[in-house]
């Protein structure tokens, strides 16, 4: 089993039981004592979990369900992914990274003659029939819950591409910067980032002034931001003095 497929496997245990023994971690997952420890002390470090003596505790906030999510601002979103994907000019190569509203830009490319690299099972679902979309989905850990692809394999093959735009979604929004709220799903994001000439992040306005488990990055490290009309003039001015344009669907 590959690390991060069996780190996955250990959140998901925790996530749903709350705790586990090192024992039963080992009886599920066929690893030896050692190497679970190393799984644990790694998981323990980017605050996903909490050690504890013969075990651990799930303390991270998980990735609610692509569905979950999917239902929430559902009108917000389709306006934010149509007015999105009008930046967009043909023969661009794009990330897009997973999420419900990154999944409605994708639903707006659709007949544009472009390059689309992306991390999500959703969105590669949508995009494989477009004739005119040359698609590449950078691999990893497939997350159950979201169809997203994590960890190290997935940085590795995001470090080999490199975007026009990359068009991202995120848990929340301060002053602080963005959040996610999986640690290993903010690594792959930091990646794309540091691919790509342009940073999007596509959000509603519901996502301002709140924080999840991980920064993924400053304000300051954001180019553009589309949003719907409910951000308040607050909230554009903290955007502007942070050099973040926000456009408004």
């Amino acid at each position: 089993m590959l690390v991060d497929q069996r780190r996955g496997n250990i959140l998901k245990t925790l996530e749903s039981q709350g705790f586990a023994s090192l024992q039963e971690l080992v009886d599920q997952l066929g690893a030896s004592e050692s190497t679970l420890r190393r799984d644990l002390e790694h998981l323990d470090r980017i605050g996903q979990i909490r050690r504890t003596r013969g075990g651990a505790a799930f303390v991270g906030e998980s990735l609610t369900t692509f569905d979950d999510r999917r239902g929430r601002a559902v009108g917000e979103k389709q306006a934010i992914g149509r007015k999105a994907a009008e930046l967009v000019e043909p023969g661009e190569t794009v990330f897009l990274d997973g999420g419900t509203t990154t999944l409605e830009v994708a639903r707006h490319l659709a007949g544009k003659s472009l390059q689309v690299v992306t991390n999500s099972l959703p969105i590669v679902n949508l995009l494989v029939g477009a004739p005119d979309i040359e698609l590449l989905f950078v691999g990893g850990y497939l997350y159950p819950k979201t169809g997203v692809a994590l960890g190290s394999l997935t940085v590795a093959a995001v470090r080999q591409v490199h975007a026009r735009r990359l068009f991202m979604s995120t848990g929340g929004i301060t002053a602080g910067g963005l959040f996610n709220s999986n640690s290993l799903l903010v690594e792959s994001e930091r990646q794309m980032m540091e691919s790509a000439d342009e940073v999007i992040v596509v959000a509603d306005s519901s996502k301002l002034g709140h924080s999840e488990l991980a920064q993924v990055c400053p304000l300051s490290r954001v180019h553009k931001l589309v949003t719907d009309t409910g951000i308040t003039d607050e909230w554009r001015a903290t955007m502007l003095a942070n050099g973040v344009e926000v456009i408004t669907a």
